[in-house]
């Protein structure tokens, strides 16, 4: 069933590029633009409903990972990995971006016409201060940050949420049962819009072509290959980060990922994937406890495809405008971009706002970003795969950290055996324990 869905979805994609093309070579410039901007409601319209999913899924499943960890040790002792291996990757991401852009000089060997160093990107820049980040991270109402999915506000509140249950025993026991439930349902839902993914695919490759023509792609070719080349790179380097923890097993975790990515790839959001990526990791031997714990953190903190497009992208636009930045003031980039990042999670474009207000600190034209926005739509298809490698990578590896990584299971029985328990959990009376500890 799942390579079945990722066949249609490469399927969906080729479509798109076909009809892109078709559009942009024989329909009239305002037909066109009417069905470029039609199109893309298939992709909207599956984006939505995911995104409806997202903010009570993350919710339910960090509460329960928590509150189903046997002592807080061990719930800080996991978030202390987490965040650690987040930063190193993080790290990684920028440098290996850096040592790319400085090896092949792209903006020197582009040549391309370049707009006007004091025109408007149109990109409002994300104010780089500790209070904006530290007001966005405590949620001012857990319904406002859930109505505007807001993740990072949404997992503050679900690990104080799930903390205090953990610390009540068998009194929270009742909620927690309900609120995996409530996940379960919350994810066959997931399976039901999961199966619109290769019409968002079609849409959303179909818009671009039309719009741009495939004609981009070839002016661009050098910058957009060299950029994926980094993404490469990265995902060889996450997998041999993986493979010290989970050996030659970390190929069959790709194989289980190959439907998230696909989602991530074609649609451009890594967001798009969370309940695909939920699932796979729990058919990879994942304990729920575990990944439901550092899969929502990773959505927040490990951007490791954004990472390396920010300091590739920013010395792109430094050497297209022939403004020299030192090996110091480079590396400062780096960690300004490590710190600022963190507090623009779930803003659309995020990576553009942290690199608009990145710029002028290094005396840089906010109109270079006008270079990239053309195509950031193909760049974002790799950022997103980028991210949802290195957050599927992150989980399993430190569930196996942490002896937390059974055997796989096979399709059918995850499923089955998540109907059952859910059926259980509404019907019986007192609740039995949790899908997470009668797995293991």
């Amino acid at each position: 069933m799942k390579s079945k869905l990722t066949l249609w979805i490469f399927v969906g994609m080729a479509l798109g590029i076909l009809t892109g093309h078709l559009s942009h070579d024989h329909l009239a410039p305002d037909t066109r633009k009417a069905f470029s901007e039609n199109i893309t409601l298939l992709t909207e319209i599956f984006l939505r409903l995911i995104k409806m999913l997202i903010a009570p899924l993350v919710f339910c499943t960090l509460t329960v990972g928590i509150g189903r960890m046997d002592n807080l040790g061990s719930i800080g002792r996991v978030g202390l990995k987490s965040l650690g291996w987040f930063i190193i990757a993080s790290l990684f991401s920028l440098t290996v971006g850096m040592i790319l852009a400085n090896l092949w000089q792209p903006g020197l060997a582009m040549n391309l016409p370049l707009p006007d160093a004091h025109a408007a990107s149109g990109i409002k820049g994300s104010a780089i201060n500790l209070k904006d980040f530290v007001t966005h991270l405590v949620p001012r109402s857990i319904v406002e940050a859930m109505a505007n999915n807001e993740i990072l506000p949404i997992a503050v509140f679900a690990i104080f949420f799930g903390v205090a249950a953990s610390t009540m025993g068998e009194a929270a026991r009742p909620v927690l049962d309900w609120l995996e439930a409530f996940s379960h349902i919350i994810l066959r839902m997931a399976n039901y819009v999961m199966a619109f993914a290769p019409f968002a695919g079609f849409a959303s490759l179909a818009h671009i072509i039309s719009d741009e023509g495939p004609g981009v792609l070839a002016i661009y070719a050098r910058f957009i290959g060299e950029v994926y080349v980094g993404f490469v790179i990265i995902w060889a380097l996450l997998i041999g980060a993986g493979s010290l923890f989970l050996g030659r097993r970390v190929f069959r975790l790709l194989a289980h990922m190959r439907t998230p990515m696909a989602i991530s790839f074609s649609t451009s959001s890594s967001e798009a994937a969370y309940p695909s990526l939920l699932l796979g990791l729990e058919r990879f031997g994942v304990n729920p406890k575990i990944a439901n714990f550092v899969l929502p953190m990773g959505y927040s903190f490990n951007l490791d495809g954004a990472m390396l497009f920010a300091t590739f992208s920013i010395l792109f636009i430094a050497q297209a405008y022939h403004i020299p930045l030192g090996l110091g003031q480079q590396i400062t980039m780096l960690l300004l971009l490590m710190i600022t990042s963190k507090g623009v999670a779930g803003i659309p474009r995020a990576i553009f706002a942290v690199m608009a207000a990145t710029l002028p600190v290094f005396h840089l034209p906010e109109a270079g970003l006008l270079l990239i926005l053309g195509i950031d739509h193909i760049l974002d298809m790799g950022r997103a795969t980028t991210n949802a490698i290195g957050n599927s990578v992150a989980a399993a590896s430190i569930a196996a950290w942490e002896g937390q990584l059974g055997p796989e299971t096979a399709d059918e029985l995850v499923r089955a055996t998540a109907d059952a328990h859910a059926a259980d959990l509404l019907l019986s009376d007192p609740p039995p324990s949790g899908l997470a500890s009668s797995r293991r």
